[in-house]
């Protein structure tokens, strides 16, 4: 099919800020398999493009399995992602698993299903990650998903902590890569609208209106509004972070500070809190002599 000027410059921008989040964080090494984990929404299926079309260029060979956990939730269509899947002529697998069953017997009406069900969820992609030999786990969050969790800790579980591009996973087994940190998701969603794709709503977790993240993302998007680029600045400060100027006494040695130091071990000292003109002023009033009153 061909496709419109906007939606290839959509493309060309996506893959170029992923191959960049790939090598800036050295996401995938020659001869590594990738399962991508695949929900049937918009940044699971950009994630899948996006990787394919970077593999066919790329200076190192590695293979692609995509996955599927079919959660047994009622109405799910069961057909369509194998049959995209085939048509797209990726390896691909399809993990029958009745996890839905278990959240709705565990969780009281009402309350959020996201943590139980993803817990389930990531024992099964780890299990079937081993069972197909790969080493690493790409999955579709972006930059707005790691921007929102950095709030999400910090308002509701008073903890500086994000959704990082890469991790290891607990057992040391596989790594965790997201591909798609450096995207933003209204590229995403445009995307996904001009390459049509066959979207699957999620009838479990997407249909609840009290999650906090929701209220994050309800907030997000207000500042944006109000403040164009917030979130961009948001995920700039995660990648230029100053231990010093926090309060975190295993990250600094704020104990061993005394007069006479290095302020260097400071990044910057007290200046680091001015703007540029300031800092450029403050240094030449050395020596200019204050009217004190006692």
């Amino acid at each position: 099919m061909e496709q419109s000027n906007t939606l290839q410059r959509l493309r060309r921008r996506l893959e170029s800020n992923t191959g960049k989040a790939i090598a800036d964080y050295r996401m995938i090494d020659d001869g590594d398999t990738v399962l991508v984990c695949i929900s049937g929404g918009k940044d699971s299926y950009t994630l899948l493009s996006v990787l394919m079309a970077l593999r066919e260029r790329a200076p190192v060979d590695f293979r692609l399995i995509a996955m599927n956990l079919d959660q047994k939730q009622p109405g799910f269509p069961a057909e369509v992602l194998p049959g995209y899947l085939a048509k797209l002529g990726v390896d691909y697998r399809i993990v029958e698993q009745d996890t839905y069953s278990i959240v709705r017997s565990k969780i009281p009406e009402g309350k959020t299903t996201c943590s139980l069900c993803s817990r389930l969820r990531r024992g099964v992609i780890y299990r079937t990650a081993k069972e197909v030999g790969a080493n690493k786990i790409a999955l579709g969050h972006h930059r707005d998903d790691i921007v929102h969790t950095l709030f999400l800790n910090l308002l509701f579980a008073a903890r500086l902590k994000a959704m990082p591009p890469k991790l290891l996973t607990d057992d040391g087994a596989h790594v965790v890569i997201r591909p798609l940190a450096y995207c933003s998701e209204r590229d995403i969603a445009r995307f996904a609208r001009g390459m049509a794709y066959p979207i699957i709503p999620c009838n479990l977790c997407g249909s609840q209106d009290n999650l906090q993240r929701q209220k994050i993302r309800a907030m997000m998007a207000d500042w944006d509004h109000r403040y164009p680029g917030r979130t961009e600045a948001v995920f700039s400060a995660l990648q230029k972070v100053v231990p010093s100027h926090l309060a975190d006494q295993t990250l600094f040695d704020f104990q061993g500070l005394r007069p006479g130091g290095d302020p260097a071990t400071m990044d910057g000292g007290d200046l680091v809190f001015d703007p540029a003109p300031l800092g450029e002023i403050l240094p030449s009033l050395q020596g200019v002599p204050l009217a004190v009153r006692a």
